[in-house]
């Protein structure tokens, strides 16, 4: 773990939002784990704050992001330890982006920096239901490449994969990533994700960013909290 100094601090700029007031978790997520050398587990503890310094700290072998005295996030060295199903093609993930459906999101995601609808939002990654698998997938060309826009990149995939009707909005509790190598800006990309396994509320999802040709850029294994019953 790394800071560079007593007062380190990062702030969410506005264009990184998920919800309409606080920031996309994965993008978050990815900022702080920018402390941690190599693969990083990070649990969110609360939305994200917007637009104000959150200061970064080393507490008992985690790092933690702080808004005042609240925990934002804490985060650790950890190995996603998730394998993919299967690589895709190209025209595999065109076909199946072309059946996202975002009608089970309210527009409080609607501008949301990984999947929201507008392309001034950002990066507008809708993923949508691979034929005869229960793989979510479609295709990125990568641009604003950064450690935490990948991170953003491999977020809300892991939505589609174990949310949806029925389910309301899931809500991304924590997140454990390895990015092996960063895309390229312009290069043809693809973003998958899969359910792995559930356990009451708690929703448990692998995502992955490949190559055209099925390198392995970046995985993650993620923990997805479903709505209180009503």
């Amino acid at each position: 773990m790394r800071l560079s100094g007593e007062n380190t601090t990062v702030t969410i700029a506005r264009r990184y939002r998920g919800p309409l007031a606080s920031g996309n978790g994965g993008y978050s997520a990815g900022l702080l784990a920018g402390f941690v050398d190599g693969p990083a587990q990070v649990t969110l503890r609360l939305p994200p704050p917007l637009e104000r310094p959150l200061a970064v700290e080393e507490r008992d072998g985690l790092l933690v992001l702080l808004d005042g005295d609240e925990v934002v996030a804490e985060a650790l060295p950890a190995d996603p330890a998730v394998e993919l199903p299967r690589t895709l093609t190209l025209d595999e993930a065109r076909e199946a982006g072309a059946r996202h459906d975002p009608s089970w999101l309210t527009d409080s995601f609607g501008e949301c920096f990984s999947c929201g609808r507008r392309p001034e939002d950002g990066l507008c990654i809708h993923v949508g239901p691979v034929a005869g698998s229960d793989l979510h997938a479609a295709t990125w060309t990568a641009h604003e490449v950064s450690p935490e826009v990948v991170w953003a990149e491999i977020d809300c995939a892991g939505a589609y994969a174990v949310g949806g009707p029925g389910r309301g909005e899931v809500v991304l509790g924590r997140m454990t990533a390895e990015i092996r190598r960063l895309p390229e800006e312009g290069e043809q990309c693809i973003v998958l994700s899969w359910p792995l396994e559930e356990d009451g509320r708690k929703l448990h999802a692998g995502t992955a960013l490949t190559t055209a040709d099925g390198e392995i850029l970046a995985v993650s294994r993620q923990v997805w909290i479903a709505p209180k019953a009503t």
